[in-house]
């Protein structure tokens, strides 16, 4: 141990103990380590210690010019990999947030205490395989990388690994894998941290243990090796990239059709089966009602056709923008705008008379106020003309499925959780039932039931940012449980399945003889409380006594629509801290849904709910697209990738990705 005195910003010396590790590679024990603190604090308190000297004052200077500039170099480097790198780190980074962060980008586990090593999920790639288009192959970029690593007893020459990874993971962002996640599988990759300093390999041999000595060098804290599923000879299931939503711009136009023909043309090249594409109501009827412009989905269309590719169209009845990924603004119809503005109530409102413009109200689904149409025959209309614009689509197959837009997002669920207005997760979100023709209907429902005073919304349900047991309403025994709440959350909710019920019926009728599907939200917070009250704020009266996805499943089931549930890797985020503190509990929603679904003999399909990029996330969501343990071996039907991005098509992602794609395929 070396102990050494250095000055502070404000020129005051102060002692600095720093421990080496011994021969065998060992840190001091904690004991010990207590008793040269002890010493250091006498030497300090004795007079004519050893530990007070002088120096002088041009050497306290240097100290103070090489820490101000140590600063500004960590600084520079910190904000370019922000700004360049998209890695999330902290405003107060240090070096060790950085090692942390490249550890996670390798598809590593790091724990709150700093405890590093492989996760499950990380599989040898086979040698051979390569991505088309793509500068070399898999196995050798594979065969390069060494993923950094924050374990205890490093060496002095952790800098040049960490140098060298971050020249192969630069510019990559992937997600930070949950510190639980110890059942995600391990990967033969390699480490060149070591006990005891010395030369640094490239890579190293798998370690099989909790500690292996390989070349007199040892490595501590690893646990032992986990195998990863081999998916090889399961189930064939598509996969579908979307497609950025700004693809076809306001005008209608294809947005840089020669860069997407060469995406395309590589995500062909890795036999990804089709893309989705959003159709955008506010850009094809945007000036006048029943006045179409397909003429850039047409090219997209054609694009698509010529490389043998499939569609999934979705009927995007929502405006775009303001919500968790939208990197674009389409809103609604310039002309259902302008009815807006002389009739606000066409708008979903909430008790405060705030208007959630992100699409229609439920209320006006049977009134003619669109002009001389409802807003079911606005739909139908618009649907018709697509279907008749690209006849030809669907009779060659292209056109292999077609989601219809429910609600905010595309999802049958009420906008009970605007951010615009305030909402903040967890909040439980706020009823949206009080513009004029939804009030027009509680009102017909409560006199129906002989209690006319029932015909208001709840005055205890909290705000949006609320907590249930804030409220009176979703607390525990609340009124939600009472004959009120039971009457209004009924009327409630099944003003939702009416709604799904009549536009599906629509867009079987216009899409005959092909896949129809409807898009459900995962809201699992508040679900281990009683209420269940963000879900009953956004539609699903599913409280603890009551499954409210029953009736769902079997309204699709009545119009043979599929169910796109979002939820591919949710089940796996539950002991997230934030996770925890909502009661949340996605796994439980993800198997209540999905039984549900099942029972109803419902086609599943499914599309990922945060960004993914590494091999981690990628074998969260194969786990549940292909359930392991499924005694009638249930699987989902079609899996949607969200979504092409540069970032995807940056050399080691898409590798990854291509190997995604053929686990999925049953082929890996």
């Amino acid at each position: 141990m070396d102990v050494k005195e250095e000055d502070n910003e404000n020129g005051q010396k102060h002692i600095s103990a720093q421990m080496m590790l011994g021969a065998d590679g060992v840190m001091p024990s904690t004991s010990h380590q207590f008793q040269i603190q002890q010493q250091l604090q006498e030497q300090v308190s004795t007079p004519g210690g050893g530990a007070r000297r002088s120096r002088p004052l041009e050497e306290k200077e240097r100290t103070k010019l090489r820490e101000r500039h140590r600063r500004a170099l960590t600084a520079r480097i910190l904000a370019g990999l922000r700004k360049h790198g998209n890695y999330n780190l902290r405003v107060r980074a240090d070096i060790n947030d950085v090692i942390a962060a490249l550890a996670r980008e390798a598809g590593w586990v790091v724990l709150p205490d700093g405890t590093t090593f492989p996760s499950r999920s990380q599989g040898s790639r086979p040698a051979g395989d390569s991505s088309a288009g793509l500068t070399s192959s898999s196995s050798e970029m594979l065969s390069q990388q060494a993923p950094p690593t924050s374990l205890q007893g490093v060496s002095s020459g952790y800098c040049a690994l960490v140098e060298y990874n971050a020249c192969h993971m630069k510019g990559v962002f992937m997600p930070t894998p949950a510190p639980y996640d110890l059942s995600s599988s391990g990967h033969s990759q390699s480490s060149g941290m070591v006990g005891n300093g010395g030369e640094q390999t490239e890579s190293l041999p798998l370690i099989a243990g909790s500690m292996e000595v390989i070349n007199d060098k040892q490595i501590i804290g690893l646990p032992p090796k986990l195998p990863e599923r081999d998916f090889a000879g399961t189930p064939y299931v598509p996969v579908y990239v979307m497609l950025p939503l700004g693809v076809v711009n306001m005008k209608c136009e294809l947005v840089d059709p020669d860069g997407l023909l060469k995406q395309l043309r590589v995500l062909k090249s890795i036999n990804v089966d089709g893309v989705m594409i959003d159709c955008w109501w506010g850009i094809v009827e945007a000036h006048a009602p029943q006045e179409y412009n397909w003429n850039g989905y047409r090219k997209l269309f054609q694009m698509v056709h010529e490389l043998k590719l499939k569609l999934q169209v979705v009927m995007s009845f929502h405006e775009c923008g303001g919500n968790v990924g939208d990197d674009v603004c389409i809103p609604l119809p310039h002309w259902v705008a302008e009815i807006g503005r002389s009739n606000p109530d066409i708008f979903f409102t909430d008790r405060e008379g705030r208007r959630n413009t992100e699409c229609l109200s439920w209320g006006i689904d049977k009134e003619r106020v669109l002009r001389g149409r409802t807003a079911v025959e606005v739909y139908f209309d618009f649907m018709r003309s697509f279907r008749v614009e690209f006849n030809e689509f669907f009779e060659d197959g292209i056109i292999s499925m077609v989601e219809v837009g429910l609600g905010p997002c595309g999802e049958l669920r009420y906008p009970s959780c605007p951010v615009k207005h305030g909402w903040r997760y967890p909040g439980i979100g706020e009823f949206q039932c009080y513009d004029q023709y939804m009030l027009k209907s509680l009102r017909k429902a409560a006199e129906m039931r002989g209690h006319s005073f029932w015909a208001r919304g709840p005055d205890n349900a909290g705000s949006y940012s609320s907590h249930p047991h804030e409220t009176g309403f979703f607390c525990d025994e609340g009124d939600y449980d009472g004959y009120y709440g039971r009457f209004f959350l009924n009327w409630y909710s099944q003003l939702l399945i009416n709604h799904g019920d009549l536009v599906l019926s629509l867009a079987k009728l216009a899409f005959e003889g092909s896949c129809i599907a409807a898009k459900l939200p995962g809201i699992h917070w508040w679900y281990k409380t009683s209420s269940h009250a963000a879900e009953l704020t956004a539609g699903f009266y599913n409280p603890c006594n009551r499954d409210g996805y029953i009736a769902i499943a079997a309204m699709l089931h009545k119009h043979g629509a599929a169910l796109n549930f979002a939820c591919a890797e949710l089940q796996f985020l539950e002991q997230l801290e934030d996770l925890q503190e909502a009661l949340a509990n996605p796994q439980g929603l993800v198997w209540q849904v999905l039984n549900a679904a099942w029972e109803a003999c419902i086609t599943v399909v499914s599309e990922n709910a945060f960004v993914c990029h590494d091999r981690v996330g990628y074998n969260k969501i194969l786990e549940n697209v292909k359930p392991v343990n499924d005694p009638d071996g249930r699987h989902f039907s079609s899996f949607t990738y969200l979504r092409l991005t540069p970032l995807l098509m940056e050399r080691q992602n898409f590798m990854e990705f291509e190997r995604f794609v053929k686990r999925m395929h049953g082929n890996l």
